[in-house]
């Protein structure tokens, strides 16, 4: 596939992912395997693209003060330090089986965003575990029992296959946190951007990296995660919601159907 085509693509999927928190690994993955890329280097590419998009990203969030940085630097760091493992010993790991991997979890990501996710308060508790959160007006509890095994395994799984993990972050903040959409999307842009920088510098040092096709195509990335960062303050997320499901629902059946070839 054409390089300047590539772009364009990456170029939109950073716009519209950006917009509502999520890195679109799982998107520029796939389109990377299609132009050519096996699933190693396609990966690493990816995670480079990310960390440079969704970073543009979270500066128009942190303007608009959407990022809530405590609860980031919280549930944050076991994505990060598992993306890394990931992403070092996914080399251990065939073509075949990452795509498998990467087929399943945006089926999951896809079906997590067709619930309905509503914004709501958690029970006022005082147990052990239950971290008191209030940022901009606005009162959370995060339940750290769930919250933080359940970053670490995505970011295992999201550091091997070159995602960002943002697709499942803000239903677990929406939903077990009880964090405004708006807050959750600003926070998942800084979470995306440290968690692909350590699924990049896994992947890189396994040599995974091919600077050639990934510079032109961060570049547009980051130019992508500026304008949908300004979307962002003006567009309510939910209403790209079942868009965004269902083209990962489909993107994940055309990942499996490509492994299962591949076989």
């Amino acid at each position: 596939m054409n390089l300047a085509i590539v772009c364009l693509v990456i170029f939109l999927i950073a716009v519209v992912m950006t917009m509502t928190g999520r890195g679109g690994g799982n998107f520029y993955v796939l389109v990377l395997v299609v132009a050519g890329a096996g699933m190693h280097q396609a990966a690493a590419s990816a995670q480079f693209i990310l960390m440079l998009s969704a970073f543009a990203g979270m500066l128009i969030f942190q303007k608009n003060k959407m990022v809530d940085w405590k609860l980031a630097l919280v549930i944050d760091p076991p994505t990060d330090i598992m993306a890394f493992v990931g992403g070092y010993y996914s080399s251990y790991a065939s073509n075949v089986a990452l795509k498998l991997t990467l087929a399943g979890l945006l089926m999951l990501a896809g079906i997590l965003m067709l619930i309905n996710v509503k914004e709501r308060p958690i029970s006022e508790t005082k147990k052990f575990g239950y971290w008191h959160r209030t940022f901009q007006n606005h009162h959370y509890v995060v339940n750290l029992w769930y919250t933080i095994p359940i970053t670490a395994f995505a970011g295992l799984a999201a550091g091997a296959v070159g995602i960002s993990c943002g697709s499942f972050k803000i239903p677990l903040m929406v939903m077990l946190c009880g964090i405004p959409m708006g807050i959750a999307v600003g926070t998942s842009s800084a979470m995306v951007a440290a968690t692909a920088i350590m699924g990049f510098a896994g992947h890189a040092t396994q040599g995974h990296f091919e600077p050639a096709w990934a510079v032109p195509l961060a570049i547009t990335g980051v130019i992508g995660g500026l304008i949908g960062g300004k979307f962002a303050i003006k567009t309510d997320p939910g209403k790209l919601k079942k868009i965004f499901a269902w083209t990962t629902i489909a993107a994940a059946l055309f990942m499996a159907a490509n492994a299962l070839v591949a076989k």
